[in-house]
């Protein structure tokens, strides 16, 4: 399906609608996709119920949170979201995140647990609404992959063994994954199994694996009605104390600002931030797929935005922090979604059913909404490239695995930050000890290249030709200095000039500019002339802001190489032709 380029919202768009992508497709949409979008919306709300219940269980908030924090930010997107396809709702990769902040703040108080998980949403969206309009959507392109396979794996992790008490039929109160472990253990080993609790747990999950290879089979509703009706049937709940969902409140959520206290309001903060990472990281990766295939453009600043009004939206109705979903996503392609108003028949079937029958759902077992959640957990574990990274960049492999021990070790919250502090790490690493390199003329290649690289590679008697792979900034600026100087000393020659090829250099400091200064006085004293060559013009921007230009003279910043190598035998020709080194190297 390709939309067409009017609903797009073209150069003739007013400038409001540039920040409501769907009021822009209303105008051009095509009557011709009603029906599939309705038939769609109506396929969808059978996902949609079941994992947005099964998410705040896991979440630590009551099943009905999760379908308020689906039906009023599915609206939300279907005006902010530049997706055409893209659903938003409670995810698993959010439940270990929201239950880190929720679980032991709210201490069990079900109203207090609602209150902070929607000033978490809150603060997602506004995070996400400022780092939108202020065009930051390229932020978690920070992160590399390794990184994110380990805190999706932590994530997943921590998730799954959140979930694992409740499949069981018990509950582990412990802090910290190892803690859990043991308690589970524990619970296991003194006989706390409630039987039917695992059997129709266990079926559930058996049932969506084993149907997951059928994609076109709603398998999360097939597993999940099974148990209910089994549930029902047997009156597991009197007869085998098989904990249920129960009646659900009748009618939609009023809105509400959420009160917490100050001494909530730090963690409060820091989980917000990090949900708002992992939710758009999410979303951005899933909307650039969807993108793809239905050959339409990709905002992510504006992705921001929906993402963030859609939280808004979540905070303000008793919701929780929602990001998009892999798993509903597809559902609603298959389905033949056209548009947003997919979403928007999604979220009406769902107030139309807490309207209608808030009680077909009482006799749905936990443990099968434990299953839900532990299905989706293993779908987020991603093990297969982290062989190929093994094998190809051993590093970035144990970087991935110090992000999964850092969220599982300390917690969700704290391992994304592990994670954002390694990426930062991982970038300044990069820069702080980049690639250097001495030149020479290889014969039959055009250019100069590594001598370490190329052995028979020929030097210019007298000439130090040193690359430098990364930008200059304070970091790297006394290893620049370093590698120069030590290039000048392990010359065979004695050294005229050194020119720096200076094309991968796309950047410099203050410091780093005064660390050339101070380098081409050290190399003056010696009688070297220090000169460029390939620097990009920004680059001398800088360097003319900075003072450096005028004190090197314009001579000293050559267009190639090769030109910086005929300039130097020309001089060493002019002044002293008989120490020329023999036959000149021509580039």
């Amino acid at each position: 399906m390709t939309i067409p380029a009017s609903a797009e919202g073209g150069a003739r768009s007013p400038p409001l609608l540039h920040w409501l992508p769907g009021l822009r497709l209303l105008r051009a949409y095509d009557p011709a996709w009603l029906r599939h979008d309705i038939v769609a919306g109506l396929v969808l709300t059978t996902m949609l119920v079941p994992a947005g219940i099964a998410y705040a269980e896991a979440s630590g908030i009551g099943g009905i949170y999760g379908l308020y924090a689906t039906i009023v930010p599915l609206l939300a997107y279907a005006i902010f979201g530049p997706s055409r396809i893209l659903v938003l709702g409670p995810d698993s990769a959010l439940a270990a995140l929201i239950l880190a902040v929720v679980a032991p703040l709210a201490a069990g108080d079900p109203a207090r647990a609602v209150a902070l998980a929607s000033a978490m949403a809150l603060v997602s969206g506004l995070v996400c609404i400022v780092a939108g309009l202020a065009k930051l959507g390229f932020i978690t392109e920070l992160l590399s992959k390794p990184i994110r396979y380990g805190y999706m794996n932590g994530i997943a992790f921590t998730v799954l063994l959140s979930q694992l008490p409740k499949l069981f039929g018990f509950s582990v109160n412990a802090d910290g994954p190892l803690r859990q472990i043991a308690g589970f253990a524990e619970a296991v080993m003194d006989g706390k199994t409630l039987p039917a609790s695992l059997a129709v747990g266990a079926g559930t999950l058996a049932v969506i694996l084993l149907l997951k290879r059928f994609p076109r089979l709603p398998s999360v509703l097939i597993a999940v009605l099974g148990a209910t009706v089994v549930s029902g049937l047997l009156d597991l709940h009197e007869r085998a104390g098989l904990a249920v969902l129960g009646p659900l409140p009748q009618g939609l959520p009023a809105p509400a600002l959420p009160i917490i206290g100050w001494a909530d309001l730090q963690p409060v903060l820091l989980g917000g931030v990090a949900v708002a990472l992992v939710a758009f990281a999410d979303t951005s990766v899933l909307s650039r797929v969807y993108a793809a295939r239905l050959r339409t453009p990709v905002d992510p600043n504006q992705e921001m935005v929906g993402l963030g009004a859609a939280n808004l939206a979540a905070g303000f109705f008793q919701g929780m922090p929602i990001s998009s979903s892999s798993s509903r996503t597809p559902v609603a392609e298959s389905a033949g979604a056209r548009s947003q108003l997919t979403g928007v028949v999604g979220a009406l079937a769902i107030a139309a059913l807490l309207f209608a029958a808030p009680n077909l759902l009482k006799n749905l077992p936990s443990s099968a909404l434990a299953a839900v959640v532990i299905a989706a957990a293993l779908g987020l574990f991603e093990f297969r490239d982290l062989g190929r990274l093994y094998r190809i960049q051993r590093w970035e492999f144990w970087l991935s695995v110090a992000c999964f021990a850092g969220v599982a070790v300390f917690g969700a919250i704290q391992g994304i930050l592990i994670a954002v502090l390694i990426a930062v790490i991982e970038f300044l690493w990069d820069g702080w000890r980049p690639h250097a390199a001495v030149m020479g003329k290889v014969p039959g290649i055009g250019g100069y290249h590594d001598i370490t690289r190329y052995p028979d590679a020929r030097r210019v008697p007298g000439l130090v030709l040193f690359r430098w792979d990364a930008p200059l900034f304070f970091a790297n600026a006394e290893l620049f200095r370093e590698k120069v100087l030590a290039a000048v000393a392990e010359s065979p020659t004695p050294v005229r000039w050194v020119v720096v090829a200076a094309e991968p250099v796309t950047s410099v400091d203050v410091t780093s500019s005064d660390m050339l200064a101070e380098l081409d006085e050290e190399l003056q004293g010696r009688g070297i002339e220090l000169c460029f060559a390939e620097m990009k013009d920004p680059v001398k921007d800088k360097l003319k802001r900075f003072g450096l230009f005028e004190r090197f003279g314009a001579a000293t910043f050559h267009p190639t190489v090769e030109e910086a190598v005929a300039a130097y035998q020309s001089q060493v020709s002019e002044k002293r032709p008989s120490d020329a080194g023999g036959a000149p190297i021509m580039g």
